[in-house]
């Protein structure tokens, strides 16, 4: 099964500073037939204009993960934390017993990123946060994982989660595959390009929510970075 949510059908609002769109029901926008997918609870499509950005405010009990697509995002938190996160690059936050922190565009341009957010396998912990670089060339024609909670994913990086969050560069014509698994929940979103899902097309920005599929096959049909989070 695959559900493909629209760009254009995603609920979100332009307050100037942030033109967000949401995949999933978030802040004032509710879709009782999209409130998660599995364990995926939010997959934000950010747009955060220069010099501006999400003041110092609290998370708990959740995985979230910012994909960064163009521009860059310096997170700064109440643990000590700080880091910039450029295009391409990906940062976790372990939200835990509580977290605060800001998020801000100190560029000179628009960033633009996704946000994602999974629901932790148990409530409590540290918080923590992390980020690492993830050359494009890598993800060149495969998938790359860049976060997960599966045993064996060493080389990305943790969260607290039953899930992975994979990226992939394609170029037009290419396939890329995964196994995900008849039980498990897939939700595909292509950063730039059109490719085809299983023989389903999608546009850039477009959302597909998989499920009882046991391989995902992606097909560019034109130059293409492709996002995917495969979770419980």
């Amino acid at each position: 099964m695959i559900d493909v949510r629209p760009f254009s059908s995603l609920g979100g609002a332009n307050h100037g500073w942030l033109d967000a769109k949401h995949h999933f029901s978030f802040a004032s926008y509710y879709d009782p037939d999209r409130m998660g997918w599995g364990a995926l609870r939010v997959w934000n499509d950010d747009t955060i204009a220069a010099d501006s950005g999400f003041p110092p405010h609290p998370h708990a009990d959740m995985e979230i993960i910012t994909y960064v697509r163009e521009g860059a995002i310096t997170h700064e938190d109440n643990q000590g934390n700080r880091g910039r996160t450029e295009a391409g690059d990906v940062q976790v936050m372990s939200a835990g017993t509580g977290i605060r922190h800001s998020e801000y565009n100190l560029e000179s341009e628009a960033t633009r990123i996704f946000q994602i957010w999974i629901i932790p396998n148990a409530r409590g912990g540290k918080p923590s946060w992390g980020s690492k670089p993830f050359p494009k060339d890598d993800r060149s024609g495969r998938f790359v994982t860049l976060a997960s909670g599966i045993e064996g994913d060493s080389d990305a990086l943790p969260i607290r989660t039953d899930a992975r969050v994979l990226g992939a560069n394609l170029k037009a014509g290419e396939t890329v595959e995964y196994t995900l698994g008849g039980r498990r929940h897939a939700y595909l979103v292509p950063a730039k390009g059109k490719v085809e899902v299983n023989g389903v097309a999608l546009a850039a920005r477009d959302g597909a929510a998989i499920a009882e599929v046991e391989t995902i096959r992606v097909t560019a049909v034109e130059d293409a970075e492709v996002v995917l989070v495969d979770a419980a």
